[in-house]
């Protein structure tokens, strides 16, 4: 993986460091849709998280677990936005079939995965499992790197909640 000296990115094995700008994207959606980070995230706070693969049953517990804490995000005005490489018409029926409220976008060249410097696992076998946690101003306050499922959420609500108490 080819890694870049920018404004956005350390140099290393590390995604982007805390205290960074939001980098700027475009995918679509799982309706098709062109989703453009600047224009979508402007003045609101956000977790992104990258994950490996639709219907894995990791994933599809970490998928499920974000639709479970919706309204706990929803209530601090907190978007979350789900990532992979996954196409678009996958999203839609992994969305459909497990109800997910949240916006799920296909990265299936790996775009944008790259430009938050997401490492795989396993080798490099596996895409990695990353959340990130932004603030209404664009700055990157959290992140966490973990192949199990389970803690992304626990941890990015628990920053969020963090970030309205001060």
């Amino acid at each position: 993986m080819k890694h870049h000296a920018t404004l956005w990115y350390i140099q290393g094995n590390m995604s982007i460091a805390i205290g960074s700008s939001l980098p700027e994207f475009s995918l679509l959606d799982q309706d098709g849709k062109s989703f453009n980070s600047k224009q979508e995230l402007a003045n609101a706070a956000c977790v992104i998280y990258f994950y490996p693969k639709n219907f894995t049953p990791g994933c599809t517990m970490e998928a499920c677990s974000f639709r479970d804490a919706f309204q706990d995000f929803s209530v601090h005005d907190v978007k979350v936005i789900a990532i992979s490489s996954d196409s678009e018409n996958s999203h839609k029926k992994f969305a459909d079939k497990f109800n997910l409220p949240f916006t799920l976008l296909a990265d299936e060249d790996k775009v944008v995965r790259n430009l938050f410097e997401v490492q795989s696992k396993l080798l490099g076998l596996l895409p990695g499992r990353e959340t990130f946690v932004f603030d209404a101003k664009g700055k990157l306050v959290f992140k966490f790197d973990a192949i199990s499922a389970g803690s992304h959420i626990k941890k990015a609500l628990a920053i969020i909640q963090d970030m309205n108490d001060e």
